[in-house]
């Protein structure tokens, strides 16, 4: 697909970046094998500062996803289970009184970390599911109006089941919007699954992954992917799909500006993760579905879960194929 001509973008050393991303892209697929986009997508949230939700039954590998990201960066990691019980300050953390000081400390909750999984996220009440937004939004968290930065990089990949409804609280639309990303992974190939039940029954892969980069490297990583040149024309592109999704009859509520600000950030970071300093047309078009579909309304909407994600897509991809592609 051609496209036009893009400025230059000011990236560091093109071949120092390509190697370091591909050895991470590496580490991460040597575990979780089969699902190269999902790693990919994954990977695109975390150069674009953004935050990732996985929507599948259980156990088709989210966990490991998560984990594999983590111990290949070597950063810090964290797992919340969020139950019916769970409060705000379980995932924040809580001050708490020092009799020997005299004085609170805040002792800080497991979202102090680099890679947050937030399993099965609507199983928890509103309450505390709103405990994640200032942290997805600003970076922080404030407790008795005192603020504390977050470790950066800083990103939460959130699981949920969407065949599964009984004890669960879906996510309102102000949180879903907090996502940059979401996507199922599916069940693997019969040929890879074959090799996951033979060769890891007893062993944690993930424990022997090496760090392929560092927290460092992600953190100037994100500040070149803010240098990564969007031609007028692939912005162009990019604003008459956003467009599309609140002119289409099949759509109650179409993409919010705030999802066009994400999607253009998620753009950038798939260009410079696969090597260039440019965006294009494809960038976009394999980023409609993971970036729309959670932020759009349809009519199985009040349905939730599977039907609504399932629906959403096919919409896009509708729209993708009535949409020009710029030349």
């Amino acid at each position: 697909m051609s496209t036009a001509k893009v400025p230059d973008a000011v990236v560091g050393d093109p071949t120092d970046v390509r190697v370091r991303l591909s050895r991470l892209r590496e580490s991460v697929c040597s575990v979780f094998r089969g699902k190269e986009e999902a790693v990919e997508l994954c990977l695109t949230a975390l150069l674009a500062k953004g935050h990732v939700l996985f929507e599948d039954v259980p156990g088709t590998g989210k966990t490991t996803l998560a984990r594999s990201v983590a111990h290949s960066l070597a950063c810090t990691f964290r797992r919340i289970q969020f139950t019916s019980d769970l409060l705000p300050s379980d995932v924040v953390g809580v001050s708490v009184f020092r009799d020997e000081s005299g004085e609170f400390e805040f002792r800080r909750g497991p979202v102090f970390a680099n890679i947050v999984l937030a399993d099965e996220v609507n199983r928890t009440t509103p309450r505390t599911q709103s405990a994640l937004l200032e942290a997805m939004s600003e970076g922080r968290v404030t407790v008795d109006n005192r603020t504390w930065d977050l470790p950066q990089p800083f990103m939460v990949i959130a699981t949920q089941n969407p065949k599964e409804f009984y004890g669960t609280y879906p996510l309102p639309e102000s949180q879903l919007d907090r996502f940059m990303l979401r996507m199922s992974i599916g069940y693997p190939t019969r040929e890879v699954e074959r090799g996951l039940v033979s060769g890891y029954g007893w062993n944690d892969p993930v424990a022997a992954l090496k760090a392929a980069a560092t927290v460092d490297d992600v953190i100037r990583w994100q500040g070149e992917v803010e240098r990564v040149a969007v031609a007028a024309e692939v912005l162009d592109y990019l604003m008459s799909l956003i467009s599309a999704t609140r002119a289409s009859k099949y759509l109650a509520l179409g993409v919010s500006t705030r999802g066009a600000i994400s999607m253009y950030r998620a753009v950038q970071a798939r260009a410079y993760l696969l090597g260039r300093e440019y965006a294009t047309p494809d960038d976009v078009q394999s980023l409609a579905v993971p970036s729309f579909s959670h932020r759009v309304y349809t009519s199985a909407h009040r349905e939730g879960g599977a039907a609504q994600r399932d629906e959403a897509a096919m919409i896009i991809r509708e729209l993708i194929e009535s949409v020009p592609v710029p030349r």
